[in-house]
């Protein structure tokens, strides 16, 4: 088949694509290239032949566009199942709480056992650290508690703060902050802080993904910012 042909070719699946509102199908390309391929061979000098080679490529390529679109069907129905799979593996979170990024800790007394109890936090390292340092500030911004936890490995870890202050009074009720800084040999590093949140529901994202429903400031998060389940 001539450059020509195949010009006229993409100009015919063009309009089709145009006339349609969509995409062409494989279908629509087949139609088409053997309407050409019939004309064609109509209308050949019987002294030049149209060439086997050059009629096998072109149904080749014809094929090709088949089989893309096949596989593209096929992923796009994996990528369904693997969305829904993940959504029913998420209501089992509901009920637990998990650490995700933030640093945020809630204060709160027990109105029957005047008991304080406080919400866990948790330190995500990217690499092993040789001195952590935790402190706890109030809303006003005022070191309410310190640790200084020492050398730790990378990874997720979880603790909890007893809920008294530096001078071993209980904290007021509330929202306090956890600032974390790390540091190697001297140099600051990568840390992220990690909040607590209760899973109380799941929803689905646009895209057929699943999102944690933690409610209150936190409102909804993706399955990948869930550090650790407690």
């Amino acid at each position: 088949m001539s450059t020509m042909d195949v010009t006229t070719l993409n100009n015919v699946n063009q309009t089709a694509a145009a006339t349609s509102g969509g995409k062409n199908t494989a279908a629509d390309l087949q139609n088409n290239f053997m309407t050409l391929l019939v004309t064609q061979l109509k209308n050949q000098d019987p002294l030049k032949p149209m060439e086997n080679a050059e009629l096998t490529s072109q149904l080749a390529q014809i094929n090709t566009v088949q089989g893309i679109q096949d596989l593209n069907k096929t992923m796009a129905n994996i990528t369904t199942q693997i969305n829904t799979s993940q959504q029913l593996q998420a209501t089992a979170l509901i009920g637990h709480g998990v650490l995700v990024p933030g640093d945020r800790v809630l204060v709160g007394t027990d109105a029957t056992t005047k008991i304080t109890q406080t919400t866990p936090f948790g330190i995500d390292l990217p690499k092993d650290a040789d001195n952590v340092t935790v402190s706890i500030v109030d809303a006003s911004g005022v070191e309410a508690r310190s640790f200084k936890l020492g050398a730790m490995k990378a990874g997720t870890e979880s603790f909890t703060w007893d809920g008294k202050l530096t001078d071993g009074t209980v904290a007021p009720d509330g929202a306090y902050k956890v600032k974390i800084t790390a540091s190697t040999g001297g140099a600051a590093q990568d840390v992220t802080a990690l909040t607590y949140g209760l899973v109380s529901g799941v929803s689905k994202t646009a895209d057929g993904g699943a999102l944690l429903d933690l409610g209150g400031t936190l409102g909804r998060v993706s399955l990948t910012d869930v550090r650790q389940v407690l």
